[in-house]
C-alpha cells in the first residue's frame, strides 16, 4: 500500500516523522482525512488529536494548533506544541482540566474566558489520546 511521510514539527524542535497509510486531523474548517496523492492544501489546525494510520496500527498524537501543509506524497504538522501519548503525563492533564473547569465556573470579570476555554480543550485533548490510545 502507498504511504505518505508525515513530519510533525514544534517551536521546540522535531516531534517525529514516520510513512503512514493515512492522517486523520482537525482543522478549522472540519476534520481531513489524508491519503498519499492528496491534492496539495494548507489548513489551519484546531487543538485536537491526529490519528496516523500505518501498517502496525494506529497512531495518536495530542496538537495544539498550527498549520498542515499537505503534498501528494508529504504531510508536514506545524504545531504549537504536540505530543505523543508516552511523553503526557495523564495525572497533571486531569489537574489542568479540573482547574479551568474551576476557573469557568467562578465567571469573574478579570478571568480570560477565552484562555481558560483553551486550557481546557488542551486538557481534554492530551486525556483523550493518553487514555485512547
Amino acid at each position: 500500500m502507498k504511504t505518505l511521510i508525515v513530519s510533525v514539527v514544534t517551536p521546540d524542535g522535531p516531534v517525529m516523522e514516520a510513512e503512514y497509510e493515512m492522517v486523520s486531523l482537525k482543522a478549522e474548517n472540519g476534520e481531513l482525512g489524508i491519503l498519499p496523492g492528496h491534492i496539495p492544501l494548507v489548513a489551519p489546525l484546531k487543538i485536537g488529536a491526529v490519528r496516523l494510520k500505518g501498517q502496525d496500527g494506529t497512531d495518536k498524537l495530542a496538537v495544539n494548533g498550527g498549520f498542515v501543509e499537505v503534498r501528494p506524497d508529504k504531510v508536514t504538522i506545524l504545531a504549537q506544541s504536540a505530543e505523543k501519548p508516552s511523553d503526557i503525563d495523564a495525572e497533571r492533564a486531569r489537574e489542568a482540566k479540573k482547574r479551568a473547569e474551576r476557573r469557568l465556573e467562578t465567571k469573574q470579570d478579570d478571568i480570560d474566558f477565552r484562555r481558560a476555554q483553551n486550557s481546557l480543550r488542551r486538557a481534554i485533548n492530551r486525556l483523550d489520546v493518553v487514555e485512547n490510545r
